[in-house]
């Protein structure tokens, strides 16, 4: 009997050294934690944010914008070669691009060194397309598949499923292997006349009807015909867009992330052609 009370004895002071070794860890481990964070917060480097001023003086970096991909007569109006670019001219234009060297980017890694000085790879070029069109998919996406490129896709939503452009299952399609899906308003009217429920209708539900289809955030955006105004810029950030795309055009001094520049690809250029251009118009 004594021997059991002796070791229940023992058995309660050990149990109450236990809790009580569990009551000082619970009580040092918030302290512990806060210290290991005081530690890494001082130690981790911090990231820049650039101002206007300093985006406007960053090198920029070549934006091509492609329309349709198709074969036109010599005969047809000058925009339809302006804005049409032939599929075996857009080929030889993917593998010139490749032969010298560019690496393609996507819309978050230039957000990423415009604003926080982010890196970027050698030689870096965007690619995208305006308007949903059907052969952006079939023979764009396609061929810079060759070559290891990604682009931007920038839809009007009032096309989709309609003949010749491009489907849901292809907008989903783009965005799982890599793409980025973009808006371009609802049916392509001007920003600039855009009053009252123009916003929703061209740059909120745009939006959010991209997202239903892909499942991800959608936060670029593009202006059509790239025509902009200072009115448009805090509409466009008020809808939840982290930076818009106009055209070869002056950028603005306030806001350049709302004003990225991006040249259109004519269906007049050569090849060669294409490739001066690209390096004279961004070779600030």
């Amino acid at each position: 009997m004594k021997n059991y009370f002796a070791c229940l004895i023992l058995g309660l002071v050990l149990l109450a050294g236990c809790q009580s070794k569990e009551a000082q860890t619970t009580k040092e481990a918030p302290q512990k934690i806060a210290m290991v964070n005081e530690v890494a917060n001082k130690t981790a480097p911090q990231k820049v944010t650039n101002d206007a001023a300093t985006i406007l003086s960053k090198k920029e970096v070549p934006i091509l914008c492609y329309h349709n991909i198709k074969n036109f007569e010599t005969n047809d109006g000058p925009m339809t070669k302006v804005y049409s670019v032939k599929p075996a001219d857009f080929a030889a234009q993917m593998k010139a691009l490749s032969a010298a060297g560019y690496h393609t980017i996507l819309p978050a890694q230039l957000y990423d060194y415009l604003l926080h000085d982010g890196p970027l790879p050698s030689k870096p070029i965007m690619i995208t397309f305006d308007d949903t069109r059907g052969e952006q998919y079939t023979i764009g996406a396609a061929e810079m598949e060759k070559y290891g490129f990604k682009g931007v896709f920038f839809v009007m939503t009032v096309s989709i499923n309609r003949p010749n452009y491009l489907t849901k299952e292809q907008i989903t399609a783009l965005s799982d292997t890599g793409h980025v899906i973009a808006a371009h308003t609802w049916d392509h009217h001007r920003v600039t006349k855009y009053t009252g429920e123009d916003w929703n209708t061209q740059l909120v539900k745009p939006k959010a009807k991209l997202e239903e289809i892909i499942g991800e955030p959608v936060t670029y955006f593009a202006y059509p015909f790239g025509l902009w105004n200072k009115e448009a810029i805090p509409e466009v950030k008020k809808s939840g867009y982290h930076m818009a795309f106009i055209l070869s055009t002056k950028r603005d001094s306030i806001d350049p992330l709302y004003t990225i520049r991006r040249m259109i690809v004519s269906g007049t250029w050569t090849t060669e052609g294409m490739m001066n251009s690209t390096e004279s118009t961004f070779s600030k």
